[in-house]
């Protein structure tokens, strides 16, 4: 199975700035952009710079309060993840629509009723009396 693109990248900068699982998701619990980590990450030419690592978790501390988040998850993790929830939602849609095409049987106050008239109404028989033939 093929990973994707928005996937793939957390993969690339993982290996690329050696970062942990756990730096890459509170990255992305930040909302930070991976194409511009080339521009954090330059502490060698720029060296007021922090490295990356510790850039990450000092933001992530400053906005959420902790060190590091409660549970931690890989990339691949979380896709799998949400590859088996996507698979289920089309089980539960795919059985879905095995029910609908069975054939339906009318209730009404947990009663079954057949071979009545179509109407949202049931049939009065004060009118069938009145009714023009």
């Amino acid at each position: 199975m093929r990973i994707p693109d928005k996937y793939q990248i957390w993969i690339d900068i993982r290996k690329r700035y050696h970062l942990s699982d756990a730096h890459i998701q509170m990255a992305r619990e930040l909302g930070m952009n991976p194409k511009k980590f080339g521009k954090i990450a330059n502490q060698k030419q720029e060296p007021w710079k922090t490295p990356l690592p510790i850039f990450i978790e000092d933001i992530y501390s400053k906005r959420f309060g902790r060190d590091r988040p409660a549970d931690v998850k890989s990339i691949e993790e979380i896709f799998r993840a949400k590859e088996k929830k996507k698979e289920e939602r089309r089980k539960r849609k795919q059985l879905g629509k095995e029910f609908e095409n069975q054939p339906k049987k009318q209730t009404r106050n947990n009663v079954t009723v057949q071979n009545e008239t179509k109407g949202p109404y049931p049939k009065s028989p004060r009118f069938e009396d009145t009714r023009i033939h």
